[in-house]
Parts: C-alpha cells; sequence; structure tokens
C-alpha cells in the first residue's frame, strides 16, 4: 500500500511469478496489478487485482482505510487481471455497489452472475459524488476492449486509465515515477502497447483526442508506475505508437532450419552496425531464440522504420514461425514500414515471393524484390552490402 496524494492510495500487488501475460507474451520483468482507493466522505475502489492475490489485496486496503466501508467499486476494465475479484468484494463489502457502463453489464453478469441491482451504470461524462471529490466517466471504446473507461478525478487532476499507458514490469515500493522512470520502462510500454493493443491505433488515437481537453497531471494505470513526473513523456509515444510512426532503424526477424538463414541475418545485422544503423535482431526459432520472441520482434516493429525479415522455404512456403509474425503484424494493422525478404532453399525458393507478397498486403514499401539463395549461405551468394545500401 502507498498513500500517493491527499486522497488516492495505491493498493495493488506485484506478480513476480507468472511466466506468460495473456497465455502469450512473456514477463522477464514480472507484471503489476494497480488498483487505486480513492478516499473521500465515501470510498471508491478503481478495479481489483488478479485472483490468487486476494490476501495481499485486502491487507493494502486495509492499511489504508482500516475497518471502512467501500461505497463504490468501479470497473473501468473487464479483463480479468482486474475484474476477477469483483464477486469477493461483493461478498466482502455487500453495501458495495459497481460503476460500470452499459457495455460492462453483460460481462459482469456473464463472468460473476453480477445481480443487476448492485450495479449503477454510467454515461458519457455522468458523475458519482464521494463528497468533496467527484469521479466522472469517459468511455474509450476498443482501448482495448469494448467497454473500456477512465475515471477522472477532477479535484486532483487525475486519470485513472485501465490499461491505457500501462507498461509490463512489476513497480518497486514506491509506485509513482521519478524523473527517470520513463527511461526505464520505455521498451517494455512499446511492448505491452505493440502486443496488446497495437491494432487499435485509430480508437487509441480518439481517447487521446478526448482525455486531450482534461488538464491531466497524473495518470494511474493498471500495469506499471504511476505517472505524475513523465505525463508529457507517456502520452507522447503512445500518441506516436498509435499513429504507426517511427524511427530510424532495422529490425532483422527470422526464422532458421540449420542455420543457413541464420547466418545471412547475422551478416546483415553486422553490416548495419559497421555503418551506424540502429537494429534489432529477432531469432524467433531455435536453439538462437531470444527469450522474447515474438513479443519483442513486434515491439522493434512498432519502434524502427524498416523489416528486414527472413525465412527458409518449408513445405514449399514460409518457415511457420515467421508466417505467424507476418500474420500478427498484418492483424495490427501496421503500416508505413520499408520491407525487405531474405531465405534459404534446397531445392525450390517460394519463401521470399510468398513474404513479400504479405507484405504488400499491408502495402509496405518493397525495397527489393529480395534474395533467395540455395543451399549454404556464403559471402557470393547473399551481397549484405548491396542489401544494406537499399536500407
Amino acid at each position: 500500500m502507498q498513500k500517493i496524494s491527499k486522497r488516492i492510495y495505491s493498493v495493488g500487488v506485484n506478480d513476480h511469478d507468472k511466466v506468460l501475460f495473456e497465455g502469450l507474451w512473456p514477463l522477464p520483468y514480472g507484471v503489476s496489478y494497480n488498483s487505486y482507493l480513492v478516499v473521500d466522505e465515501k470510498v471508491a475502489l478503481i478495479d481489483t487485482v488478479e485472483a490468487g492475490f486476494e490476501e495481499e489485496f485486502l491487507e493494502n486496503i486495509s492499511q489504508a482505510i482500516g475497518d471502512r466501508a467501500i461505497d463504490y467499486l468501479v470497473v473501468n476494465h473487464m479483463e480479468p487481471d482486474h475484474s476477477s475479484l469483483v464477486g469477493y468484494m461483493l461478498e466482502r463489502y455487500p453495501k458495495l455497489k459497481i460503476v460500470a457502463n452499459a457495455k460492462t453489464v453483460p460481462m459482469l453478469q456473464g463472468y460473476y452472475g453480477t445481480p443487476l441491482e448492485k450495479i449503477l451504470v454510467m454515461k458519457e461524462g455522468e458523475s458519482v459524488s464521494l463528497g468533496h471529490s467527484t469521479l466522472s466517466f469517459y468511455m474509450i471504446p476498443m482501448v482495448h476492449w469494448p467497454e473500456t473507461m477512465v475515471t477522472w478525478l477532477a479535484e486532483e487532476q487525475t486519470v485513472f486509465s485501465g490499461d491505457a499507458f500501462g507498461t509490463f514490469g512489476v513497480v518497486g515500493e514506491d509506485i509513482v515515477d521519478s524523473t527517470m522512470t520513463f527511461e526505464l520502462y520505455r521498451d517494455e510500454m512499446i511492448r505491452y502497447y505493440s502486443n496488446i493493443v497495437g491494432k487499435y491505433g485509430t480508437p487509441v488515437q480518439s481517447a487521446l483526442n478526448k482525455l486531450a481537453g482534461l488538464p491531466v497531471a497524473r495518470i494511474c494505470s493498471t500495469h506499471g508506475p504511476v505517472w505524475e513526473n513523465n505525463v508529457n513523456d507517456v502520452v507522447r509515444l503512445y500518441d506516436k505508437l498509435s499513429k504507426y510512426e517511427v524511427e530510424r532503424g532495422v529490425c532483422i526477424v527470422y526464422g532458421s532450419m540449420y542455420g543457413n538463414t541464420a547466418a545471412a541475418a547475422d551478416a546483415l545485422a553486422i553490416e548495419l552496425e559497421s555503418r551506424g544503423i540502429p537494429c534489432a535482431v529477432h531469432d524467433l526459432a531455435g536453439n538462437n531464440a531470444g527469450e522474447l520472441g515474438i513479443s519483442g520482434a513486434l515491439r522493434d516493429a512498432f519502434k524502427y522504420d524498416t523489416l528486414i525479415v527472413g525465412s527458409p522455404t518449408y513445405n514449399n512456403g514460409i518457415f511457420p514461425p515467421v508466417e505467424t509474425f507476418m500474420r500478427a503484424l498484418k492483424s495490427r494493422l501496421i503500416k508505413d514500414r520499408r520491407f525487405y525478404a531474405f531465405g534459404s532453399y534446397t531445392w525450390a525458393g517460394s519463401s521470399v515471393n510468398q513474404l513479400n507478397a504479405l507484405a504488400q498486403e499491408m502495402n509496405f514499401e518493397l525495397l527489393g524484390p529480395g534474395t533467395s539463395f540455395a543451399q549454404a549461405y556464403s559471402r557470393d551468394k547473399f551481397n549484405v552490402a548491396a542489401i544494406v545500401d537499399l536500407v
């Protein structure tokens, strides 16, 4: 538990044990499930935490408010890592009212059997008074579920943003950011956005435009630090990511069966680095596969302006892990990237043409027809300098 301000307490928990977020995305630095109390004449709890942390969660609440009742539980987002203790809290605080919007109601009933009489349905801009302070609610559908909303505490210029502005990684004893926190979490915030929110750039832009009318001095997300000192940097990053804007650099993504496509990828990385061009390399298969896998590859595809993708021909097609990556890019509606394909084959090469076809479906700019080489890798077959010249 941490007191953040005159009215706000952080009562969330850290999860150091979960290996995969949503059963998909690696968590080498863990993840936090943030929940907040707003304490006035009445008490409001903003979101809950993942099931399994009941005792720690209740202890945090008790440290903040003792035996006081909780009057309202605001459900900004129904994903179970934030809502799975709704039923538990209703049992613990039987007079509690759930504050939600209309799209949340069938989810509350479907997940937890929440009685309708326990739910206060809020519309856009409606408010709940806590006494000397007021919570107001604004809908941000598809950031990143259809029912998502944010809660605004005007008296403290604080937005409780749900998953928006969130990041992977546990938080320290002091959840409030320092001037250095943004750079510490920046890559994990990009990875979180690209992995989970990525395809919803247009709804994120709509949400940012809506929130632009509020004098936000503090962002309380459900994952990661409370943003006070870095609010502008965090909002700018989300604006950039949701516009699919990029920085100069190359994301090399490949899969390799017997090491030949891998050798070509390594040679490209060495040549790029020798010319001072930023690059990130992601092996999606084999013993050299990075701990982040496709998760890290998506992060850097969102970060850099150029994608170089390598795949051997496999069953006359693209090597499956690489095809999965390309499909993941397409599903995230990523755009405005420069693209080059390469790969090896033994008797018939088709992976490069198929990679190019997928890139064209995404309206990527092809930097050339690509390079497909037979059998073993060699610099004679794979002209690294000529390829990097295109970049």
